[in-house]
């Protein structure tokens, strides 16, 4: 079993920026590879990027290419979302998840957090 606790949500203007942070409990987390969703009201959950268990491949979802960052740090057990620029259309439940296969697929993750909101204001 993997928890997952997200933080770093927050109330942010467009253009502004912030970093999420997810640390997870486990030691073996170097062995899982990461990757965040955002789930907004009214809409099905979403992939937005996601890294291998090494941080050498990292996939990104077209919507935040070139605005958002994934990285890792495994001796601290944590992966972090830096968000540059953003929209009021990234405005969603931001959740980060724990899998063995990296990708976009949700059903490829097998642990999931709770999520942290992250509102962007026009």
């Amino acid at each position: 079993q993997v928890q997952l606790v997200e933080s770093g949500g927050g109330l942010v203007q467009a253009g502004g920026s912030l970093r999420l942070s997810c640390v997870a409990s486990r030691r073996t987390f170097s062995t899982w590879n990461m990757g965040w969703f955002r789930q907004a009201p009214g809409k099905e959950r979403e992939f937005v990027a996601g890294i291998s268990w090494s941080g050498d491949t990292t996939y990104y979802a077209d919507s935040v290419k070139g605005r958002f960052t994934i990285s890792r740090d495994n001796a601290k057990n944590t992966v972090y979302l830096q968000m540059n620029s953003l929209k009021p259309e990234d405005t969603a439940v931001y959740y980060c998840a724990a899998g063995t296969i990296v990708g976009s697929t949700a059903a490829n993750y097998k642990y999931w957090g709770q999520g942290t909101q992250v509102t962007v204001s026009s």
